[in-house]
């Protein structure tokens, strides 16, 4: 299983960019099939580029520094 404190060390490199466009992400849950469970908020919540913020910006950066990650998923 995943180290969650790891996947909140990444997720709080991750959140200056988020904030600076009025979203923010909370880490809801580590899976033990190494899923992470998050919540986008603020202006991320309901964007239309929130899926591309998800994939390609938060997944993206966490499985560079957590090769084991499988997935991040917005819940």
């Amino acid at each position: 299983m995943l180290d969650k404190a790891k996947v909140q060390e990444v997720l709080n490199k991750i959140r200056p960019s988020l904030q600076m466009d009025g979203g923010d992400v909370e880490l809801v849950n580590v899976r033990e099939d190494n899923v992470v469970e998050v919540r986008l908020q603020g202006s991320c919540h309901g964007c239309p580029m929130a899926t591309m913020t998800l994939k390609a910006g938060i997944e993206r950066v966490l499985k560079s520094e957590i090769p084991d990650l499988v997935e991040v998923i917005s819940v």
